[in-house]
């Protein structure tokens, strides 16, 4: 029973993530999807999440009322084991959130940097992950290719096709048209390299990483770390 209302309390905390994201999507630019690239990628991803239709038609009809706004705000940093980690973020309140974070990287053995300190480790991409069976390797790969993706890796876990950011929306779009909606569509951090880290220093990481997601206004984290295939089926199990 515990654990079952710690599992409904993090979809509910994802979800109002998922619809924060769908609210400024459309702030910054047409309410209408059909108009607005990033508000349908933004419900597409929201969808794909099973956010509840209704959550996110309640969220867009009260734009037209509300006037709580959201920055976005990127935090940039080091965890243990000089990892990397960049911190996104939709918030109401900068000063609230630049706290909660400053002290979420003090209390698991962090330091958050000046802006620019660890984002030339990573490539900015939009992601589109699918299942396996969603397509067989060289159909993924040339799928990827001829809508103009710039990467298809293919893993125990299923598909991932990389692009561009600017292209982000048309490549979602064109996968979609294709092969259905993906699991997952966002823009991310891609490492660039990676650090190992012992599993002593992965522990204290992994809780900073769930820590910094357990926030309500952080939206992602990218680190750059590498563990050992020991500890994560240790961490599994």
């Amino acid at each position: 029973m515990y654990r079952k209302g710690a599992q409904d309390a993090k979809r509910a905390k994802r979800f109002t993530k998922l619809v924060r994201e769908v609210v400024v999507a459309a702030r910054s630019g047409m309410p209408d999807p059909s108009q607005n690239p990033r508000l349908r990628s933004a419900i597409a991803a929201a969808r794909a999440q099973n956010v509840p239709k209704d959550n996110i038609e309640r969220a867009l009809k009260k734009l037209s009322g509300a006037d709580e706004t959201y920055d976005e705000m990127r935090y940039e940093g080091f965890g243990p084991g000089g990892v990397a980690l960049i911190v996104d973020a939709l918030t109401d309140n900068r000063n609230r959130t630049a706290s909660e974070v400053r002290s979420i990287f003090g209390k698991h053995g962090g330091t958050l940097g000046e802006s620019g300190s660890v984002t030339y480790m990573f490539q900015r991409v939009g992601a589109m992950r699918y299942a396996s069976e969603a397509a067989s390797a060289d159909e993924m790969f040339e799928t990827a290719l001829e809508i103009g993706a710039s990467d298809c890796t293919f893993d125990a876990d299923g598909h991932e096709v990389v692009c561009e950011p600017e292209r982000f929306h048309e490549v979602r779009e064109a996968l979609e048209a294709r092969l259905g909606p993906p699991e997952e569509a966002e823009l991310t951090w891609k490492p660039l390299s990676s650090v190992a880290v012992s599993s002593d220093q992965a522990e204290t990481l992994f809780r900073l990483i769930e820590a910094l997601d357990d926030n309500d206004d952080v939206q992602q984290v990218s680190a750059n770390y590498e563990v050992s295939e020991d500890f994560l089926q240790r961490m599994t199990a």
